[in-house]
């Protein structure tokens, strides 16, 4: 990185109402701070590289919060409806491996309607619909843990 353009961030800086700007361009990381008690330079370290699978499973963990917050978001502007899971254990959206799931995004559910399987100490527990409407999202993926009251399903009320 150039020394010019180093000041130039250094000047950008305390022209705005920003207090602390921090950039990294390969293993060169600069923080600049302003405001604080005692006057401090501009900050440059020499960081070690990040090894790419850990980027990658920090960017998909970044998609799965912005997922995450997109079906809240879906929830509150559609008046979604969640179906959670009464007890912890493991979901299963078929009755077997090789059985079709029981319900699919996009299918009409009446109330009664049976939607997966929670195994939970070696007992399958059918997990039925308590209300009329149109599965939207499957919240879960097959054949993963679940906690008691986690949404497993969103659901349009019809």
């Amino acid at each position: 990185m150039d020394i010019n353009l180093i000041k130039k961030l250094i000047k950008i800086v305390e022209d705005s109402e920003v207090t602390e700007f921090s950039v990294q361009e390969g293993d060169l990381k600069i923080k600049i701070s302003k405001n604080s008690p005692s006057v401090q330079q501009p900050q440059i370290q020499h960081v070690q590289s990040i090894p790419t699978t850990i980027e990658k499973n920090t960017t998909k963990e970044l998609n799965l919060e912005i997922e995450n917050k997109k079906s809240t978001q879906e929830t509150s502007s559609k008046k979604l409806y969640e179906i959670k899971s009464p007890i912890v254990g493991t979901f299963y959206r078929a009755p077997s491996p090789d059985a079709d799931p029981y319900v699919q995004v996009g299918d009409t559910i009446s109330k009664g309607t049976i939607l997966c399987i929670v195994e939970a100490m070696k007992l399958m527990n059918e997990i039925e619909s308590d209300i009329d409407g149109k599965i939207v999202k499957i919240l879960v993926d097959n054949a993963t843990p679940v906690e008691y009251n986690q949404p497993l399903f969103l659901v349009e009320p019809l």
